[in-house]
């Protein structure tokens, strides 16, 4: 279990909040994550060099903060990485069926009002809270 980060959880949706604002405003884009990283992966998009900037980004700043405040919420699994890799996979199908990720409609869809993202975060959290109860309460905590 991770421990209770609350202020850090806080300045971390702050700054996702602000990266989507400013995503939209300066460019007229959604910060949907998995449209932007399918976007610089050949082939590109004639606009990838905004793409890649918005993903460095994405990875450099957490590095940058964890190394000036040392406080870094460590990951740690206790799956099987096969089980990983195909829960990432059954992530990917739904991604791709669902028009776009959690990022795309929960932060930005939801703001915008979209019906359709909130029907897409409403299941996504649905079947968030089915996962944990099958995993924690039929499966037995595996």
């Amino acid at each position: 279990m991770t421990e209770f980060t609350p202020f850090l959880s806080l300045a971390g949706g702050a700054l996702i909040g602000l990266a989507a604002v400013l995503l939209m405003a300066l460019h007229g884009r959604i910060a949907g994550m998995t449209g932007i990283l399918a976007s610089v992966i050949p082939p590109l998009s004639p606009d990838w060099g905004w793409r890649a900037a918005f993903l460095a980004g994405a990875i450099v700043a957490p590095v940058l903060l964890g190394g000036l405040f040392g406080d870094v919420v460590g990951f740690v699994s206790p799956a099987p990485v096969p089980w990983l890799i195909a829960g990432g996979l059954i992530v990917g199908v739904g991604v791709y069926f669902g028009s776009g990720c959690t990022s795309g409609h929960g932060v930005c869809g939801i703001a915008r009002l979209s019906p359709r993202s909130i029907a897409a975060t409403a299941v996504f959290m649905a079947s968030t809270a089915a996962t944990v109860f099958v995993i924690r309460h039929v499966l037995g905590g595996l």
